[in-house]
């Protein structure tokens, strides 16, 4: 994510061999699996050193602390979202619109469902940190991405597509971390993600997107 952290929670080193990456994957996974097991308020830098199979010392060099870690880990975790709806968004360009909003649905929700677990530890995790900016370069780039995406379309004319965008990812976002929230079981989680697309393709038709029949439930 392009952007600099807080001083007090940057890094004290950046990965730069194969062998440094490999240590930092170790150790994103096992805040993951520690966030998972004993939440945020019990995670320690020991704790994970110590999950990850590596030193204190190692754990220092990189993270002085947890909230640096943490911090750390979010941001790995947005700057892959942003990249997974970004190569969605151009694989998608000059399409109907309804393939559109299939598609940038199914991205996204599959990107938070593949480990259903870990994001509600994420989610829990970022209520702690200083995040604002992190949050706002990530949005900046899913913006840029699905507004493309959308003028992109045969026939749209949206007269303010920055607010029809804008609503659009509120409506998905909003609704998909809602669903993880309240921990719903996957027949309700189904039916949600066909109302909502539902939902999406008909205020597009209004705002000025493609006129398309309506959609089949999954």
């Amino acid at each position: 994510m392009d952007v600099s952290p807080p001083r007090h929670l940057k890094a004290r080193k950046q990965p730069r061999q194969a062998r440094s990456t490999s240590t930092i994957d170790a150790i994103f996974e096992a805040t993951i699996q520690v966030l998972i097991a004993e939440g945020t308020h019990r995670l320690t830098t020991t704790r994970v050193a110590e999950r990850a199979g590596v030193s204190v010392g190692t754990m220092y060099q990189y993270f002085p602390h947890k909230q640096s870690l943490l911090y750390a880990l979010n941001e790995r975790y947005l700057d892959k979202l942003a990249e997974r709806v970004e190569m969605t968004c151009r694989t998608q360009h000059g399409r109907p619109t309804g393939e559109m909003v299939e598609a940038l649905i199914t991205a996204y929700w599959e990107a938070k469902t593949e480990r259903s677990d870990a994001t509600r530890a994420l989610y829990s995790s970022a209520v702690e940190l200083d995040n604002e900016a992190l949050i706002e370069a990530f949005a900046k780039r899913v913006d840029a991405a699905t507004k493309a995406m959308l003028l992109s379309a045969p026939n749209a004319r949206y007269n303010d597509i920055s607010l029809v965008n804008l609503t659009l990812l509120s409506v998905i976002f909003g609704t998909v971390r809602n669903v993880f929230e309240r921990n719903l079981p996957p027949a309700d989680q189904n039916a949600i993600r066909d109302e909502m697309r539902r939902m999406c393709l008909a205020y597009l038709a209004m705002a000025g997107g493609e006129v398309f029949p309506p959609i089949q439930a999954a």
